[in-house]
């Protein structure tokens, strides 16, 4: 069995989506009996120690100095190497453009390395100012070179394997998908949930929940949606969960007077808290730009948790979406659409019920870390 060596920019303590995915699947393939080594930048705070995962901090700046310190080490563990490169192009430093990393997981791949890619994100978009079209056009630069080391790639969506298989070189190089699984586990505790609840709601009504980071381009479709369904009913509140839910709230209650009171955002939580507040909710609002996909992991810890959940459909909507019936969708932008959705769910008990068993199911059947650890130890 070759060890197993996750290549990442970002490890806790770091906060993000990407560095609990990495540690999650860290632990999840220590436990199915692979030897795994993490590769990471340094970062301040309390350390993992997570039994079988020994994690090296040694990526530094990912300079050319770095990458030569690493790949000595590296040479150090015997052959043959397995490398899991966990791809966020603008994650590896050097303004978004570090050419150099790609070009030194070629050389790895060279030195007879077996190099596998898990894209997060694929690469930027052309258009806007001149600055974002050079580093698109780097961006994909830099994929062509990882495509030519890579000897299989893992995508979070169908549709990166869409946008990354132009660049592939003259050689076959397999794709497979892997949807993002939640990063909040699910907390067994009724009182506590309750005790979220009745925080939040004291007068009984309609609790309303989102899970995100609160990016701009996200927040313009929900701001519309909630704006709504609160002045439709005087009796519903909204609870706004993760980092940057405190500014939103304020830039909503700025717009909309009249709602101030009925706008929560709890702020920083524990992950056991998140999951009571989680649960605590009737529904949550989860719009995304782009549509719901298996990358989206807010979306994903709502169906973890049972939660009925109003979403977009957009170009990268995989059909398992639609095809399941786990989630209500509106088409992305539509807010008139979604508020329509919130409205007849919170009139409906039985329909949430449906969507909620629905969701853990789908969770359960396609999204469970255990699928991703059975296809990277199938993949090994």
């Amino acid at each position: 069995m070759a060890d197993l060596h996750l290549v990442t920019a970002e490890y806790p303590p770091q906060p993000g989506g990407v560095s609990d995915y990495v540690r999650g699947v860290a632990v999840g393939l220590a436990a199915a009996g692979e030897r795994v080594h993490v590769w990471c930048p340094p970062a301040g705070g309390p350390q993992p120690d997570d039994a079988g995962v020994a994690v090296h901090r040694e990526l530094g700046g990912i300079s050319r100095g770095d990458l030569r310190r690493v790949g000595a080490l590296l040479d150090g563990f015997p052959a043959p190497r397995r490398l899991l490169v966990q791809w966020v192009p603008h994650a590896y430093g050097r303004r978004a453009m570090n050419l150099g990393f790609c070009l030194w997981v070629r050389e790895r791949a060279a030195r007879g390395d077996r190099v596998e890619i898990m894209v997060h994100e694929p690469f930027l978009a052309f258009g806007g100012s001149a600055r974002q079209a050079v580093v698109a056009a780097v961006h994909r630069a830099m994929t062509v070179v990882l495509l030519g080391a890579a000897e299989r790639v893992w995508v979070s969506t169908p549709a990166w394997a869409e946008r990354w298989r132009k660049y592939r070189p003259g050689r076959a190089v397999p794709f497979e998908w892997t949807p993002i699984p939640s990063n909040v586990p699910v907390v067994d505790d009724a009182n506590g949930v309750r005790a979220a609840r009745a925080r939040w709601l004291p007068a009984g009504g309609r609790l309303i929940g989102h899970f995100g980071t609160y990016r701009a381009n996200v927040t313009e479709l929900l701001a519309p949606v909630l704006a709504a369904t609160l002045e439709a009913a005087p009796e519903r509140a909204a609870l706004l969960l993760g980092r940057g839910g405190e500014r939103f709230r304020d830039e909503l209650a700025a717009r909309h007077p009249g709602l101030a009171g009925r706008v929560h955002a709890p702020g920083a939580l524990s992950t056991g808290d998140l999951s009571r507040h989680l649960a605590a909710c009737d529904l949550l609002v989860q719009p995304y730009p782009d549509g719901a996909n298996g990358r989206q992991t807010s979306l994903a810890a709502g169906l973890e948790h049972g939660l009925p959940v109003v979403t977009t459909e957009g170009p990268s909507t995989e059909p398992v979406w639609r095809e399941s019936g786990a989630v209500a969708l509106a088409p992305s932008g539509d807010a008139a659409a979604a508020a329509r959705l919130v409205d007849r769910l919170l009139a409906d008990d039985a329909e949430r019920a449906r969507l909620g068993a629905a969701a853990k199911r789908l969770y359960d059947e396609r999204l469970h870390l255990r699928h991703t650890i059975a296809a990277l130890t199938r993949g090994g």
